[in-house]
């Protein structure tokens, strides 16, 4: 991404602009209004025109934190794919040299994947630090097992976790059932920030989704 700016003469503020390399551009990513100075009739007016400018700017970095989340969202759901696939109990049915030929693959592709650099700070403070790492070691014991109807299950009480402590029964809009959660996963979940918990439910279903579809496929 190129970064220029407008010069200007005439007593205008210029603000930068952005020019992707690519042919296609999205609109969004158009020339900022500048604030002409010699049109401002006071200080106050030109203050407003400020705050308005600030506040468009500030809507653009949120999306763009948005676009960002989103893109890391998916590198972590091709990691997780591709750490599940490793782990597959399938491959041993494979010969040894064919093992170690997908093996191999695997690997290729990985350093590909770890070539795509996003970085979205979330602010955490030293214990909500702690529990995400806790969260994270949970998730990655279920993709490390070769056991797909166990992880699973686990996989679900961590998802309870996520959404409640009770389930409403279809057709009723009183009666509850208990759902079945593991503690220490909601313990260190209820430790970590919104946008972490939102990031680990996604992550979940994402990862139950992929289990379900092994248990009936096994």
């Amino acid at each position: 991404m190129d970064i220029d700016s407008q010069g200007s003469s005439d007593g205008a503020i210029p603000l930068p602009y952005y020019t992707l390399s690519t042919a296609n551009s999205p609109r969004d990513w158009q020339l900022m209004p500048r604030i002409d100075e010699n049109n401002a009739t006071g200080d106050a007016k030109l203050m407003d025109r400020f705050i308005k400018l600030v506040d468009e700017l500030d809507n653009r970095v949120e999306k763009l934190r948005k676009d960002a989340i989103a893109l890391q969202e998916k590198k972590d759901y091709l990691s997780m794919s591709m750490d599940l696939l490793k782990n597959n109990d399938m491959l041993s049915n494979l010969e040894e040299y064919e093992r170690e030929e997908i093996s191999c693959y695997i690997q290729r592709v990985g350093s590909r994947l770890g070539t795509v650099e996003l970085n979205v700070k979330t602010m955490r403070n030293t214990a909500q630090e702690e529990c995400l790492h806790q969260v994270n070691v949970l998730i990655d014991s279920l993709i490390a097992s070769s056991d797909a109807v166990i992880s699973r299950q686990r996989c679900q009480m961590f998802l309870n976790a996520c959404e409640g402590t009770h389930e409403v029964i279809p057709g009723s809009s009183r009666d509850t059932v208990p759902l079945h959660i593991d503690k220490k996963f909601e313990s260190s979940l209820l430790g970590c920030t919104l946008d972490d918990q939102k990031t680990i439910k996604k992550r979940l279903y994402a990862l139950i989704t992929y289990l379900n579809k092994q248990t009936i496929t096994d």
